[in-house]
């Protein structure tokens, strides 16, 4: 059977599925579980790899993929516990590829950083998918310094096949510069408003954190035509309400992260409504990106969401219980699990591509295709997510699960 002759007739028939789908998800183990160490060198590493069955029939064959996460206290269950969650991400977006984690357990501001970190990527080479093996190899999660483990990385392997994210000129996507993450979410949010008739050129939106994903939402959902109106970060003091609308000059500020000039803007442009972190969520917009954190929206603060629509940007931003409370209050939402696929997206265009490294150097080819598959996959993600939610009437979050098992568990 594939997931597209899976059909649900009610809500009910989906309460079934779904809780047939969650107990067989809980009972699967990870494929492959490596740890590599070099006592010596005092490095220790992880990779972990879920599943690969969702990508046997795809370009790649059995291959799963996901960041490299570095930090000094890091185990072996963070790396499991998050290949996991790639699994579904990866199966979320629809793509033929299986989910992976990697990790080193190192301080990323220490002198012998660089060394440590191409010695865990040599350790790793025997499994890696350009190998033999099933895993796709490294990208940028926590701790990673752009491009530097990039660079360390291709140099250890003398190859680039194996790390995502890499610089355009080594024949990557660069996905974090380019905010592809971001662009996955701010489509999911054109897409969610379009569907419930709403016009994007009139909507005025709220970001809670404006990093990376924050500022990257920020410029391409402004692109599509809607208007900042509230912004929280701490690096920007706390929360602010725009007098009117964000100016062009904000964003580009924002979008640019230039800290310096977004501070000198915001008293002129906008009220400070104190330093608290979460009053962004709570304005009269029409929509909100949380984009900071997990558990962001818990069921003591969901009470106060005004915005007609949420869609997440962070990993995990809305709690469970959170979601039943804006379900119930009509509020519509695109979970991270549906929106925040682009990163990924542009990693597997890394991986299939054979678009060589001059030409994409040259005329940027992969970042392109990057965007438009990152467009095209969201879009009908989303769109399928928003008619199953419809049809069984279901929290997002459900709905967004519910998907990302049935194409584990039958493919894609």
């Amino acid at each position: 059977m594939s997931a597209a002759a899976i059909i649900i007739k009610d809500k009910e028939d989906f309460l079934h599925h779904y809780q047939d789908f969650k107990e067989r998800f809980a009972r699967m183990q990870p494929e492959k579980e490596v740890i590599v160490r070099d006592p010596e060198m005092d490095v220790e590493g992880y990779v972990v790899v879920w599943n690969t069955g969702i990508s046997k029939n795809g370009p790649l064959g059995r291959c799963a993929k996901g960041g490299t996460r570095i930090t000094k206290d890091l185990k072996l269950e963070d790396i499991h516990r998050l290949s996991r969650a790639m699994a579904e991400k990866n199966a979320a977006a629809g793509l033929p590829l299986g989910g992976a984690k990697s990790g080193l357990k190192a301080d990323p501001t220490a002198p012998d950083y660089e060394a440590k970190f191409k010695r865990f990527v040599e350790l790793c080479r025997p499994i890696l998918h350009e190998h033999g093996g099933i895993f796709g190899g490294f990208g940028y999660d926590i701790g990673g310094k752009p491009p530097f483990n990039a660079l360390w990385a291709c140099d250890a392997l003398k190859s680039t096949r194996s790390f995502t994210g890499k610089p355009v000129d080594m024949g990557g996507t660069d996905y974090d510069k380019e905010g592809i993450a971001g662009l996955g979410v701010a489509v999911a949010a054109k897409v969610m408003l379009g569907y419930h008739g709403e016009d994007i050129q009139r909507s005025e939106f709220a970001v809670q954190g404006l990093g990376a994903m924050g500022s990257a939402v920020t410029r391409y959902f402004s692109e599509f035509g809607g208007k900042l109106k509230a912004l929280s970060d701490p690096k920007y003091h706390g929360s602010w309400l725009f007098n009117n609308v964000a100016s062009d000059e904000m964003i580009a500020a924002l979008v640019a992260q230039d800290v310096a000039r977004v501070n000198a803007l915001l008293p002129s442009e906008a009220t400070c409504l104190g330093e608290d972190c979460f009053t962004a969520l709570y304005q009269k917009v029409d929509i909100v990106f949380p984009c900071a954190m997990e558990d962001a929206i818990t069921v003591d603060n969901a009470h106060k969401i005004q915005a007609r629509y949420v869609c997440e940007g962070a990993n995990n931003p809305t709690t469970e219980a959170a979601h039943e409370i804006l379900f119930s209050r009509g509020i519509h939402a695109v979970p991270d699990i549906i929106a925040n696929s682009g990163g990924i997206i542009a990693a597997y265009v890394e991986l299939t591509s054979n678009v060589d490294n001059e030409e994409n150097a040259k005329n940027r080819t992969k970042v392109e295709e990057a965007k438009r598959l990152t467009i095209e996959k969201v879009s009908a993600s989303t769109a399928d997510f928003l008619d199953l939610v419809k049809h069984v009437a279901a929290p997002a979050d459900k709905v967004g699960d519910f998907i990302a098992w049935r194409n584990i568990l039958y493919g894609v």
